[in-house]
């Protein structure tokens, strides 16, 4: 027969086999998809949340929000699929939106309204579904190549908005392409749709005022990424000749998600930094 302090040894082992697995569900972060019915797109827009991990049991908190845009060719399903956001986001207490882009840009163009789009249905929606940080100290918006193009401009054009934008490899110069596609969705050179998302038009109309209203912006590229890092250089060359408030980072790497999978990380940290996070509650001792 088993000695009763064998027994009380196995009790103890399993108290603390279910302590664990009950930190463990805590220290995760949960996942959840929303699907978007946008009457400005006409079409079903989803999108994945991240809750922070005490969203379930601080009931009365209310979260910063930080808005992370895909890439072209990519869908709102990327950054969770690829990356390990969801780990990385578990460090903070802040909501993770990701949305669904498409090829957009991110822009207004003639047949579809997507800057629009995020500005009045997406925010909306969140705000309404999930406890958020209704104020622009509680908002922030960054995203990878043509979402970091996006978000840039974000923050140009809606610095009432944000309080920080960030860029991963952005994809800044895409209003001086040509090819098929870009014509298609910006028009032919110099219209009036390539001009007004422009951002180095754009940074160069500031006047000083706007620029005191800007947010705090954040953009990094790989120094080995041929296509996108002259231009991301010339942003910051650019934002510097304004005094305009920005950190620009060139760090090894290329245009691919190991670079992005590390550099989200960086973001996260950096957007924790700027938006006004909830404070912690003190535990009262005995």
């Amino acid at each position: 027969m088993l000695s009763v302090v064998t027994i009380m040894k196995s009790i103890r082992l399993c108290r603390v086999f279910l302590l664990l697995l009950v930190f463990c569900a805590v220290a995760n972060a949960r996942v959840e998809t929303v699907r978007f019915q946008s009457k400005l797109v006409n079409t079903t827009l989803p999108y994945n949340v991240i809750l922070p991990t005490d969203y379930d049991t601080s009931r009365t908190t209310r979260y910063p929000v930080l808005y992370l845009l895909h890439g072209l060719t990519g869908h709102y399903n990327d950054w969770v699929a690829r990356t390990n956001i969801a780990d990385y986001a578990a460090d903070y207490r802040i909501i993770v939106v990701m949305p669904e882009g498409n090829d957009s840009w991110y822009i207004d163009s003639a047949t579809e309204k997507y800057e629009t789009y995020i500005l009045q249905e997406l925010i909306p929606n969140v705000q309404q579904r999930y406890r958020t940080i209704e104020a622009r100290y509680g908002r922030a918006i960054a995203g990878l190549s043509m979402g970091g193009y996006g978000a840039i401009k974000f923050g140009l054009k809606s610095p009432a908005t944000f309080v920080f934008t960030g860029s991963m490899s952005g994809a800044f110069g895409v209003t001086r392409f040509t090819d098929q596609d870009t014509m298609k969705l910006f028009g032919a050179v110099g219209s009036e749709t390539r001009t007004a998302n422009d951002l180095y038009e754009i940074i160069r109309k500031l006047t000083p005022a706007r620029i005191g209203s800007l947010p705090y912006f954040y953009f990094d590229c790989g120094t080995e990424d041929s296509i996108f890092f002259p231009h991301n250089r010339e942003l910051a060359a650019l934002m510097f000749e304004k005094k305009i408030a920005h950190e620009f980072r060139e760090l090894p790497g290329d245009h691919s998600w190991a670079y992005w999978d590390q550099q989200v990380h960086e973001v996260l940290k950096i957007a924790a930094q700027k938006l006004r996070l909830p404070r912690t509650r003190r535990t009262s001792r005995a």
